[in-house]
């Protein structure tokens, strides 16, 4: 096999989320694509596009003294973004830091980068009370002109685009190509608060009674507290902290604990605007940090928004812990997506898209395609182009430009994949492709591909942050689109199709139940115009494009009497 140390590898990108569905860039999406399909139909070119994911994580400060990657010579970009060997993981106008000390690991050979010195509890605390200072000035601006501090920040993104996306591949292992695109995901939702920060608001609406007028007025909710995932540590946190800004509010960070390099560099390009402009630091506050502050921010009067991204599990008890105290959410959870691939469906388009989805990001994407349901009629001819494709995929450095696969995130990552391949032999699995660790430094495993399983069995419905595709047979739609529906999480799904009926069944009542419902395209590559997010054990929540804005203000309804009688509801009168 192909999945030897040396051997070549593949990887992906996508929005989802973090978000793709992040879903990035749709011109990102469109390239790989394209690349994998030249790759199918001319067999000498580059093997099929992916991505690579390297994974780094945090240790205690046992591992402070082994040399660093900051200091060597070929990582000295690394401190265009500010950074340095000891980082303060705190932000509020000023940079602090009491908590514990983290290393951030690469995760593709698991040597050292850098430290960060986290958020304390003391830390967290000072830090609300300065941001909750920094709205009083902050929702006093005029949208426009938030807009227009929106703007910069975008712009200041675009400066540092390369290296900021270069970090992201070092520190979380997407290739490079699919780091910058992550960047470019959050300067192109700052473009797209721009225009919006002209454009929300409520109607006037016709009142019943004469001389009345009925307003819908939207206001700042004040403080939005973001908690973001490791896979998407840029876009996730732009899509809210840019819609977050312009409708008014003022924004807390914390970014995933294996991530705290990107969080800082982002956040210090973004003081440096704030400062700029002299406005308050604590705008846009960070707090480095682990469950215990995330814990806080979930049962924090205080935050009159919390965004969580994360798993299904973590979020259930962010969940009850905000509607203990009736707070307002916003929840990005898992996803157990499905391609569904029908006897009269493009099989030349159908491989390229089921290998972009499912292996991209070496599977750590919140839409990763993770069940592949294939009419019986072409079962075998999917899976066995499907198989000849992954053979092809090229493993390597997340950096260096002909890398298409990468690690898993963690070393933890590596063991639930191993014991997710074992629990799907155990079911009734068969393992056709990969399988095993590869033999490399760093958290390489192969992409995997397992047929044989029950539609129902417990490995298919368990969301597996890892390249797992489980291979389905189906007879008829009806039967299809059950089975999409019979998992427990709602994110995204896609038909592969020729049928028009059938394209309008499956985007309505009856068809998929999910968040985002495509129709010959993956299930991954969200653009940031839609609302993205997903419902049932997803969450419900929904970000970046369309009314998503929402989330972040609160709605009043106001009645003015311009006129010079009081008329009283159900004609009621007092002499």
């Amino acid at each position: 096999m192909a999945f030897q140390g040396a051997a070549p590898g593949f990887t992906n990108h996508n929005a989802t989320r973090w978000r793709i569905p992040f879903p990035i860039a749709r011109a990102l999406a469109l390239h790989c694509v394209a690349s994998m399909l030249l790759q199918l139909v001319y067999p000498l070119a580059r093997a099929l596009l992916g991505r690579r994911t390297r994974t780094f994580c945090a240790s205690r400060h046992s591992a402070a003294m082994s040399t660093l990657l900051i200091q060597q010579p070929g990582y000295a970009w690394l401190r265009e973004l500010g950074l340095r060997e000891d980082n303060l993981g705190v932000f509020n106008g000023t940079w602090a830091g009491r908590g514990e000390i983290v290393t951030s690991y690469c995760p593709s050979n698991n040597e050292p980068i850098a430290r960060v010195k986290q958020a304390s509890l003391e830390d967290y605390e000072e830090t609300v009370q300065k941001a909750k200072e920094a709205w009083k000035i902050w929702a006093d601006i005029p949208a426009p002109k938030r807009g227009e501090i929106v703007r910069q920040i975008g712009d200041a993104l675009r400066k540092k685009l390369k290296v900021l996306g270069n970090l992201v591949s070092l520190e979380m292992g997407k290739i490079s190509i699919e780091g910058v695109g992550e960047v470019q995901e959050y300067i192109d939702i700052c473009d797209y608060a721009v225009g919006l920060s002209r454009m929300f608001g409520g109607p006037m609406l016709p009142s019943e009674r004469s001389g009345h007028a009925l307003i819908e007025q939207w206001n700042p909710l004040g403080l939005v507290g973001i908690i973001t995932a490791f896979n998407f540590p840029v876009a996730v946190y732009g899509w809210n902290n840019a819609l977050a800004l312009v409708c008014g509010n003022c924004c807390l960070w914390k970014g995933a604990p294996t991530t705290p390099l990107t969080s800082v560099a982002v956040t210090q390009i973004i003081a440096k605007v704030l400062e700029d402009n002299k406005l308050p630091g604590a705008i846009c506050s960070l707090t480095c940090a682990g469950a215990d502050v995330g814990a806080a921010m979930s049962k924090d009067e205080r935050l009159d928004l919390l965004s969580f991204t994360g798993s299904t599990n973590v979020g259930n008890q962010v969940a009850v812990d905000i509607q203990k105290r009736f707070g307002r959410k916003l929840l990005e959870l898992g996803g157990n997506n499905a391609i569904i691939v029908f006897d009269d469906a493009d099989l030349n388009m159908v491989v390229p898209s089921v290998l972009f989805a499912a292996v991209g990001t070496a599977g750590q994407r919140c839409t990763t395609t993770r069940r592949l349901l294939l009419h019986e009629s072409v079962h075998d001819e999917v899976v066995t182009r499907l198989t000849k494709a992954y053979k092809q995929i090229r493993v390597g450095d997340p950096l260096e430009s002909n890398t298409l696969y990468g690690p898993l995130h963690t070393k933890q990552s590596v063991d639930m994949y191993l014991a997710a391949v074992g629990q799907a032999k155990q079911q009734g699995g068969n393992v056709v492709c990969g399988g095993k660790v590869i033999n490399r430094p760093g958290n390489y495993v192969e992409p995997t591909i397992v047929t044989g399983l029950a539609h129902n069995a417990a490995i298919v419905h368990t969301e597996t942050f890892a390249p797992i595709l489980y291979v389905l047979k189906f007879k008829s739609e009806e039967e299809a689109f059950a089975w999409n529906n019979e998992v427990k999480q709602g994110l995204s799904s896609s038909i592969f199709t020729k049928d028009v009926g059938r394209m309008f069944r499956w985007m309505g009542p009856k068809g998929s139940d999910c968040g985002i419902v495509n129709v010959n395209i993956p299930t991954s590559g969200a653009e940031i115009g839609g609302a993205f997010g997903g419902e049932k054990h997803t969450g419900g929540g929904r970000e970046s494009g369309s009314d998503a804005w929402k989330h972040y203000m609160r709605r009043s309804t106001c009645t003015i009497n311009y006129s010079k009688e009081l008329p009283l509801a159900q004609g009621i009168k007092f002499e």
